[in-house]
């Protein structure tokens, strides 16, 4: 949702019809016909309003949350590339190592403010286009000739870990980590890589599936050996019918277990 300013125009938008159509502003750059999850958690935790996109959050405002994402981003810094501007994951850990220094600024203690965002909850779902932008685009990457799917995954991976490593060092304790749901069912994997338009692509399926299962050892690596960090791994494979069924079943997962 955060606009990618000083970047080249991307391709990748949302800020028209029929996105949005059931949001209550209508487009805004959300990739959804409304509510995303984190709208909805954020929702039913109390927020009063949506969290603001880093583009846009000013002063105070940013101590009630801040949206990070960027269309067509990756773990990967040229994912993406083929869509124009956008700003890669390492960008947006960047933009909030920014917020947080903001924050030490306006509650003007470092003590103080390493406590605040101790509590915040980090809500991370990456990875998806470095299969479906990247890996599964030959005609515009070389990632795919470079690397079998279960080394691109320890790739992805690695880099993703570093990434954390330094969200931790700026404060962030509580993760949310996301992992790929079934994108060789998306919209584009079929038009691309469907044989009929209408089966799924289960090599891209079966890729994102071992980026899925090292995410998971990750997050209990990281619970083992991580001082006063709690991480969660959400099954997004699975796990979204059940989030439109049951919404407060979701939120309860995700505040119980990052208490």
């Amino acid at each position: 949702m955060a606009s990618d300013l000083g970047l080249r125009k991307s391709l990748a938008r949302a800020d028209y019809l029929p996105y949005g159509i059931d949001f209550p502003d209508g487009p805004t750059g959300r990739f959804s016909n409304g509510k995303t999850t984190v709208d909805v958690i954020a929702e039913l935790l109390g927020f009063d309003d949506y969290i603001p996109p880093y583009a846009t959050a000013r002063g105070r405002e940013i101590l009630g949350g801040v949206n990070f994402a960027s269309a067509a981003a990756g773990i990967r810094e040229e994912t993406g590339q083929q869509l124009g501007g956008r700003v890669t994951f390492s960008g947006q850990v960047n933009n909030y190592k920014n917020i947080a220094q903001q924050i030490v600024r306006i509650i003007g203690n470092e003590n103080s403010a390493a406590n605040y965002l101790s509590k915040c909850i980090y809500s991370i779902g990456v990875g998806s286009n470095d299969y479906l932008n990247n890996y599964f685009m030959p005609q515009y990457y070389s990632t795919s000739r470079q690397f079998t799917p279960q080394q691109y995954a320890n790739v992805l991976i690695q880099q993703y870990t570093q990434q954390l490593k330094t969200l931790y060092n700026y404060g962030a304790r509580k993760f949310v980590l996301i992992g790929v749901g079934q994108i060789g069912c998306s919209p584009n994997a079929l038009a691309q890589n469907s044989p009929d338009g209408r089966t799924c692509a289960q090599n891209i399926n079966v890729a994102n599936q071992l980026f899925n299962n090292k995410l998971r050892a990750l997050v209990d690596n990281l619970n083992r050996n991580t001082p006063n960090a709690k991480l969660i791994y959400i099954n997004a494979y699975g796990i979204f019918q059940d989030l439109i069924d049951n919404p407060f079943a979701f939120v309860n997962i995700i505040y119980q277990d990052l208490e």
